[in-house]
């Protein structure tokens, strides 16, 4: 891991007061007299080639402050992340996931909760230079950079997180005390750090990706499918006994254009037949999800999987439409979502309600996907209205002043075709993106 510089002489406290002059001047700058607040910042920073090193370090100092601000207000490492991809560029993007993985270097691993390393993980946030004095130096030889560029970069992607709202937390920002949650003590287990029947959950889907034959497909995501509402159920009658006194949890899952509209809309279906419930933030480009952590992973992965289905059905009928116009395409595809997502909502609606009704009956699935006959358990609906009424009380706690938005739909072909197309999906796990 790279190793911090010591302040000491040389100019080093210079050039921090200089740094955060700029920072401060291009945070505080309309949008009118931006371009000049960075070319002054920039030129003062890049001056001197000798001061460059000293330059890097301040940098990587006042970014451990300027993203420790952000953890403090509720945003997390994706998060941060998906601002800079949504209105910077690939460098500021590469730029951004450095200065996190530097921050990252005051909190041991312990103190984060899984979701959070996890993200860590997928960003690859890790520390390359071998000290911070030569940071700037090896990042601007990657990007093929010169001082000023490098600069202005660095100022752009400040301004950026500098701007950020307080947001609601959906987790314990690195060193607050979080009591852990039974699923989240049982993360640290042998089994990869996952419950024995999520494990299995991944494994049938697994399958179900890997396998040529649609039936064999929809067989091993059935069965995913009643695992999966086999294990809310577990953790429902769990809390009941006192196990899991916990309040629900929330995550946060990425929402972009195109058609952000209708990928909410599907969030919503997915994250409603498992009885949590989504918090859309189009500004910043995500959802927030609210629910139990039982449920939460599940809704993630069928999520992202329905996702990916609904872009492959939604390009194949596109391409048997005879449209005479970009703006007959759009609306057809937006038709073809919206209509996607109602008929999964429907779907899923009718599985969870199956399943929810054979448990109260006794019928009940073992890890390993067998079913056993047991006893009635008479708190099972009580306890899931509970949880129900948990996740509302939640959302009420976390965001008081919601309101609801609609999706047009102005295509009749897109809607037949969606709804057609969601009579097909198998609901299997992986992960993609609808593009326009």
């Amino acid at each position: 891991m790279g190793r911090r510089g010591q302040s000491g002489n040389g100019g080093g406290g210079d050039v921090g007061v200089l740094l955060d002059t700029a920072v401060r001047g291009v945070v505080t700058a309309p949008e009118e007299g931006l371009d000049l607040a960075l070319d002054t910042g920039a030129s003062l920073l890049a001056a001197s080639a000798g001061l460059w090193p000293a330059v890097s370090r301040a940098a990587l100092g006042h970014a451990d402050t300027a993203v420790g601000r952000c953890w403090s207000a509720g945003w997390r490492p994706a998060d941060l992340v998906r601002v800079v991809r949504r209105d910077l560029k690939p460098v500021h993007l590469a730029l951004a996931v450095d200065l996190i993985a530097a921050e990252g270097r005051r909190h041991p691993a312990a103190v984060l909760d899984r979701r959070w390393q996890e993200q860590l993980r997928e960003l690859e946030a890790e520390v390359w230079w071998p000290s911070d004095e030569a940071y700037l130096s090896g990042f601007a030889q990657r990007h093929r950079l010169d001082r000023f560029a490098l600069a202005t970069v660095l100022l752009e992607l400040l301004r950026s997180w500098g701007r950020l709202p307080p947001i609601a937390p959906v987790g314990p920002a690195p060193g607050r005390a979080a009591h852990s949650s039974r699923a989240e003590q049982r993360q640290r287990g042998p089994v990869a750090g996952e419950p024995r029947m999520l494990s299995r959950i991944r494994a049938l889907l697994a399958k179900a990706e890997s396998t040529d034959f649609p039936e064999e497909a929809e067989a091993l995501t059935a069965k995913a499918q009643q695992l999966m509402a086999q294990h809310s159920i577990d953790e429902a009658l769990l809390a009941v006994e006192g196990a899991d006194p916990h309040a629900p949890g929330a995550l946060r899952i990425g929402v972009d254009n195109p058609y952000e509209g209708p990928k909410t809309m599907l969030l919503d279906a997915v994250a409603a037949a498992n009885r949590c419930r989504v918090v859309w933030a189009k500004e910043f480009g995500f959802c927030t999800v609210i629910g139990f952590d039982a449920d939460l992973d599940g809704v993630e992965l069928l999520y992202t999987s329905l996702l990916v289905q609904a872009t492959h059905a939604m390009q194949q009928a596109g391409a048997r439409q005879h449209l005479d116009g970009a703006s007959r395409t759009k609306a057809f595809r937006q038709s073809f979502l919206v209509a996607y997502a109602a008929r999964i909502r429907e779907r899923l609606t009718e599985a969870t309600e199956r399943t929810t009704s054979d448990a109260a009956a006794g019928r009940h699935l073992r890890e390993d996907g067998t079913a056993e006959q047991l006893v009635p358990d008479e708190r099972l609906l009580p306890a899931l209205k509970a949880r129900t009424e948990a996740v509302d009380h939640e959302v009420g706690r976390m965001f008081p002043k919601l309101v609801s938005q609609r999706v047009r739909v102005s295509d009749g072909e897109g809607w037949a075709a969606g709804r057609a197309a969601a009579d097909r999906a198998s609901l299997r796990g992986r992960s993609g993106e609808i593009r326009g």
